[in-house]
């Protein structure tokens, strides 16, 4: 299915161009514009979605809607997302640009070239004349401003936010919860372990007795650097911790390492233990997020990794969070992540547009708080499809229960993402928040926020492009060095003994420089506050 729609849409995008003869549209000559305008104008933006969305954006009701509501037509050229980036960039460096690039996936660096190539425009004059709703969002978290400011001192491009708490409290500030068999635990009569000695006794009691006789049990299973799939969280019981990216942030704001710590050598060293007494799935260091969750939904885990268990093993109740460890020296840590919901480069325009006073105006009806919860996450009213919302008779929207579809399935089909901010203070006034992320929310809260030690974590700080070349360019060889040794040593040991060399290869690998980058941008960033 995924390759006829992709096929059909790109067939149709380059034919609708053909004919067109341009990808962006004439000068409107529109000034102090008010929305809906008095006679219908076209703008054309490039944009992607997901294959099993509709393949013509204007056949969502979101966009239906938007259209009826500023006479404003957007005539897209869309593609599927695994087509997406390689078509950005071709049309990017063709020359005949669209007016914008809406859901763009622009990574810094993107934005950065196209910034001096002048592909894209500089937007803070368009917010500041034309862009009321999203100035009241920079206005009241600052920090967002701050965030989307290159070193130049200009704004090139609109970000995507969505706010699920905030600091230590925020739904990002762990990714992997360990999610543990409670029906083995009652059915064998074990507590809920406290420390790694109980974890590992609790895991070899799955593996010897066999809970509801089951032969095909794998005590504990995750998937190697696998961001929330991976067992990094565990490490927590032997010092500063780890997280996908490896970076922690000390108490006096000092940018830290995890992965050449002495705990994370000893964590290392005690998940080859687990490994060595058969109690880690063999296929932990190669399988496929499939085949991961193929043995989740057959219930055969003692233990596993991942953000939340309906992914895995299906809603039911019988895994519960396994609260952090005690380890061998009394020691107790949760590694906040440097997750943030917040995505720099969701939206730019192009310096082929010739209306942008419109484009602003049109861009910044998505920063309408009721419209932005709508452009997250799906809408209310679809007579054809199920819908995420009711809308309330204050004018508020309510997430209606789903029932047994999934929530990311039907965001696909009915959201329209891009450029958007969900701040903390919409829930409860403009929205109720998704069941899902409320009840996550909750079990950080209880379980892991009281053991998170860090006050500060890493922020998504917008690096000048010689620092982003350069921390690109280091962080391709530290980074894969980093992870193929730690799932070699979980597998099959040797961390003491090569423990000194690994030391010495990093810091020829580049370390030093990359956590030097790291440091002045954090510095240079607080400084700001």
């Amino acid at each position: 299915v995924t390759s006829l729609l992709a096929s059909g849409c790109s067939n149709s995008a380059s034919s609708k161009k053909e004919a067109d003869g341009a990808n962006s549209s004439p000068k409107y000559e529109l000034k102090n514009i008010n929305f809906p305008l008095d006679k219908k104008v076209t703008l054309k933006f490039l944009t992607q979605s997901s294959p099993i969305a509709p393949k013509d954006p204007n056949d969502k009701l979101i966009w239906k809607r938007v259209e009826k509501d500023t006479n404003v037509h957007i005539d897209w050229t869309n593609y599927p997302w695994e087509q997406f980036g390689d078509k950005r960039n071709l049309e990017l460096a063709s020359g005949d640009l669209p007016d914008a690039v809406f859901h763009a996936g622009l990574s810094d660096n993107d934005i950065l070239r196209y910034a001096k190539q002048g592909v894209i425009v500089p937007v803070e004059t368009l917010i500041d004349k034309y862009m009321p709703n999203f100035k009241k969002v920079l206005d009241t978290r600052p920090e967002y401003k701050k965030l989307i400011t290159a070193s130049d001192g200009h704004i090139y491009s609109f970000p995507w936010i969505e706010e699920l708490g905030s600091g230590k409290e925020a739904i990002q500030a762990l990714d992997d919860i360990p999610w543990i068999n409670k029906k083995w635990l009652d059915e064998l009569g074990l507590k809920m372990p406290t420390t790694t000695d109980e974890l590992e006794k609790v895991l070899i009691a799955f593996k010897e007795k066999k809970p509801e006789g089951k032969n095909d049990i794998i005590p504990m299973s995750f998937m190697i650097n696998h961001g929330g799939e991976d067992p990094a969280m565990l490490l927590g019981a032997f010092g500063s911790g780890d997280n996908y990216d490896h970076y922690v942030v000390s108490e006096d704001k000092k940018v830290v390492y995890t992965a050449n710590q002495e705990g994370y050598k000893k964590g290392i060293e005690w998940l080859h233990q687990l490994q060595q007494k058969g109690l880690i799935d063999k296929e932990a260091f190669t399988q496929d997020w499939n085949t991961y969750v193929a043995k989740g939904k057959n219930g055969r885990y003692g233990l596993y990794f991942t953000w939340d268990r309906a992914n895995i093993s299906g809603n039911n109740e019988d895994y519960v969070p396994l609260p952090p460890l005690k380890g061998p020296d009394g020691q107790i840590n949760v590694a906040r992540t440097n997750g943030y919901g917040f995505d720099r480069g969701r939206m730019v325009v192009t310096s082929a547009n010739k209306n942008l006073e419109l484009t602003a105006k049109w861009i910044d009806k998505a920063y309408e708080p009721i419209q932005s919860v709508q452009n997250n996450w799906g809408t209310y009213g679809d007579k054809k499809q199920q819908n995420i919302f009711e809308l309330t008779s204050n004018g508020s929207l309510k997430h209606l229960p789903l029932g047994s579809t999934s929530p990311w399935d039907l965001r696909q089909k009915t959201n329209v993402d891009g450029p958007l901010a969900v701040l903390d203070n919409y829930y409860g006034t403009v929205t109720t928040m998704p069941d899902d992320a409320a009840w996550r929310l909750d079990i950080l809260h209880k379980i892991y926020v009281p053991s998170m030690k860090a006050t500060y974590n890493y922020p998504p700080i917008f690096l000048d492009k010689e620092d982003q070349d350069q921390l690109t360019q280091l962080e391709t060889v530290v980074k894969p060095y980093v992870e193929r040794k730690k799932a070699e040593w979980i597998l099959k040991g040797g961390i003491e003994k090569q423990w000194d060399d690994y030391l010495k290869q990093l810091d020829k690998n580049g370390l030093p420089k990359l956590l030097d980058i790291k440091q002045k941008a954090l510095d240079k960033f607080n400084a700001g506050e």
